[in-house]
C-alpha cells in the first residue's frame, strides 16, 4: 500500500487540474497566445472574475437556464446524488463524487465539470497545434489561473517543455508564493504578468483573504533579478481607487529596480456573478463597479507623473 501512494502522489506532482484552455489570445502577452488556466488559487477575491479557479479540485457547474428537465442526470447518476425539483437540479453533495456523468450525458451542456486532470504531454499536445500562431504574431503560452505557483513541478515542467520548444513563456501570476519558487520559475520564464490589488495589508487581506508582504517583497525581489514584468491592477471604485492607494502603489512601482514597469488597469466588471450560481454559491457583490471614464484617465495620469506607462485595458 505505501509504493501506491507513493505513485499516486508522484502522479498528481506531475500533473495538474486544467479549468480552461484558450486559444487566439491577445490580452495575456505579446502576439497570439494560448492560455493556460491552473485550477487553484491562495486568495480568494471578493472580485475575482474566475471564481471556479479558486478551488483546486474538480467541480460541478449548473445552469438552471439551459436545464430541459429531462432527468439523465437524475437516471445515470451511479451515486443517485441528483434529483429534478421545480428549482431545477439538486446535487446532494454528500453523495456526488464529482465523477462528471451528470455532465457527459446532459443533452443540453446544462450542467459542466470545472477542470480535468492533465499531463505534460496532453498540454504540449494542444500547444504544438498552435506554433505556426506563435512563429508568425511574435505569441506563445501564458500560464495562468487560478495561481500556476502552487503547482512548481508541473509548471516547470511545462515551461521547460515550451522552452524546448523555443516558445515564448509568460506566468500570470499574484505573486503569492515562496519566494525560491519564484525565482526558480524565473529562469524559464520571458514575461510575467504580475497582480497588484492593494498597498494596505490589512485591507487587502479584508478583500482578498492573505495580506500582502509576500506579494510586495516577491515582487521587489523579481525585479532586481533583471526580469521582464508587466504589472496588472485590478479597479473597483471605492476599495482600491482611492488617491492614498493610487499614490502608495505609483511610489511602489516607481522604485522598482530595472526599467520602469507598465501598469495595465483593469476596470471591475460582473462578468463572475453568474458563474458562482453556476457552482451553487451564495455571492454578494456589494454593489462594486468599476471607476468612471473620468477616475480612469486620473489614475494614468497619476501614474505617468511617475514616469510609469499605464493603460487602460
Amino acid at each position: 500500500m505505501p509504493k501506491t501512494g507513493k505513485m499516486v502522489d508522484d502522479s498528481q506532482k506531475y500533473s495538474g487540474i486544467v479549468f480552461d484552455i484558450k486559444r487566439y489570445a491577445i490580452n495575456d502577452g505579446p502576439g497570439i497566445r494560448t492560455t493556460i488556466f491552473l485550477k487553484g488559487c491562495p486568495l480568494s477575491c471578493v472580485w475575482c472574475h474566475n471564481p471556479e479557479s479558486r478551488s483546486p479540485k474538480v467541480e460541478k457547474m449548473y445552469s438552471v437556464a439551459k436545464c430541459i428537465g429531462c432527468r439523465q442526470c437524475v437516471e445515470l447518476c451511479p451515486e443517485e446524488a441528483c434529483s429534478l425539483t421545480p428549482e431545477g437540479i439538486v446535487t446532494d453533495k454528500k453523495l456526488c463524487i464529482v465523477c462528471g456523468t451528470c455532465a457527459q450525458n446532459c443533452p443540453a451542456k446544462a450542467t459542466e465539470m470545472s477542470g480535468r486532470r492533465e499531463n505534460v504531454e496532453s498540454i504540449m499536445a494542444v500547444i504544438e497545434k498552435e506554433i505556426i500562431f506563435f512563429d508568425q504574431s511574435g505569441g506563445g503560452v501564458t500560464f495562468s489561473g487560478g495561481e500556476p505557483l502552487m503547482f512548481p513541478n508541473f509548471l516547470i515542467m511545462l515551461l521547460d517543455a515550451c522552452g524546448e520548444r523555443g516558445i515564448h513563456r509568460t506566468l500570470d501570476t499574484t505573486g503569492f508564493a515562496k519566494t525560491e519558487t519564484l525565482l526558480e520559475v524565473a529562469q524559464r520564464v520571458e514575461l510575467f504578468l504580475y497582480d497588484l490589488k492593494m498597498m494596505d495589508s490589512t485591507k487587502h487581506k479584508q478583500y482578498t483573504g492573505v495580506n500582502n508582504e509576500m506579494i510586495l517583497h516577491n515582487l521587489k525581489v523579481l525585479s532586481e533579478s533583471g526580469a521582464n514584468i508587466q504589472i496588472r491592477i485590478p479597479l473597483i471604485k471605492d476599495i482600491n481607487d482611492d488617491n492614498k492607494n493610487i499614490e502608495e502603489t505609483a511610489v511602489f512601482i516607481s522604485a522598482l529596480a530595472g526599467e520602469k514597469k507598465r501598469v495595465d488597469l483593469l476596470p471591475y466588471h460582473k462578468i463572475a456573478n453568474h458563474k458562482h450560481h453556476k457552482l451553487g454559491q451564495e455571492h454578494n457583490s456589494n454593489g462594486m463597479v468599476s471607476p468612471d471614464a473620468e477616475r480612469q484617465k486620473q489614475i494614468v495620469a497619476k501614474f505617468e507623473a511617475y514616469g510609469i506607462p499605464a493603460k487602460v485595458n
